[in-house]
């Protein structure tokens, strides 16, 4: 049986379109920054970016916090209680001592604590005790020899005490507390020998220019010997301990008695 022909037409296979090559992108990949530019780029100039703005913002805090009236008001607020703190210390240490004439013992040299410490060992030789003065002031101890210092008895007193330390090392008896027993005996015993000669003084009416700095110097002065006769028991033994304590008494008293008649 043949079909009628009326009203049909065959149809033309169509041609089926080709799969999309790998080359081609249907969508740009905008995730990572605007087209054409990579990741690299990008971040690196949003790092470049974001630099200098730190740094303007950190600029802008520090200029603003010196513009800030109430900071600078606390600054000076600040200031001004440093400065009057100070004046209240100075003040209640010049109550007790003179800060003038504790500057004035201390006023020395290397020529003068070499010739001073001289005449200490060997005041034998020493002539002229006088001490001098400019306008009834006594003359400062680097230009007067005779004049009383606080430099060596400090000095001395502190090398002292090492002296001991060692001398206690060696002897297999030394111990933190030792040293620290035989630094505050010491110095009590200075304090208490300053206190009996100003007792003396007061109880015998005694009319005497020296000051208390005077005498802490003059009683200040032994340790020089004391350390002479350690170093010499150091070296020589018993012996020479013995020596060099007679040796450094006879010479301290004929200092101290030397000095008094002038």
């Amino acid at each position: 049986m043949e079909l009628p022909q009326h009203g049909y037409r065959a149809t033309k296979p169509r041609a089926r379109a080709a799969p999309p090559s790998s080359d081609s992108v249907l969508f740009d990949d905008t995730s990572s920054g605007p087209p054409g530019m990579n990741s690299q780029g990008y971040y690196a100039s949003g790092y470049n970016m974001a630099a200098p703005s730190s740094d303007m913002q950190g600029g802008a805090g520090v200029n603003n916090l010196f513009a800030d009236p109430m900071a600078n008001a606390a600054m000076m607020y600040g200031s001004s209680l440093a400065n009057q703190g100070k004046d209240m210390v100075n003040k209640e240490i010049s109550r007790y001592v003179s800060v003038n004439k504790l500057k004035y013992f201390f006023a020395v040299d290397t020529r003068y604590v070499m010739k001073k410490l001289m005449i200490l060992m060997f005041p034998y030789t020493h002539q002229d005790w006088e001490v001098r003065y400019h306008r009834d002031t006594p003359l400062p101890p680097r230009q007067d020899v005779n004049a009383p210092d606080l430099y060596i008895p400090t000095m001395a007193f502190i090398t002292y005490i090492l002296l001991a330390g060692m001398a206690l090392g060696i002897q297999k008896r030394f111990s933190p507390e030792v040293l620290g027993l035989c630094a505050s005996t010491a110095l009590v015993w200075i304090i208490i020998e300053v206190l009996v000669m100003l007792l003396s003084l007061y109880l015998l009416t005694v009319h005497s220019d020296l000051s208390t700095f005077d005498l802490i110097a003059y009683s200040g002065y032994k340790y020089v010997g004391m350390i002479f006769t350690v170093l010499s028991g150091l070296l020589f033994g018993s012996d020479g301990y013995f020596v060099a304590l007679a040796w450094s008494s006879c010479a301290l008293m004929f200092f101290i008695v030397t000095l008094d008649d002038w």
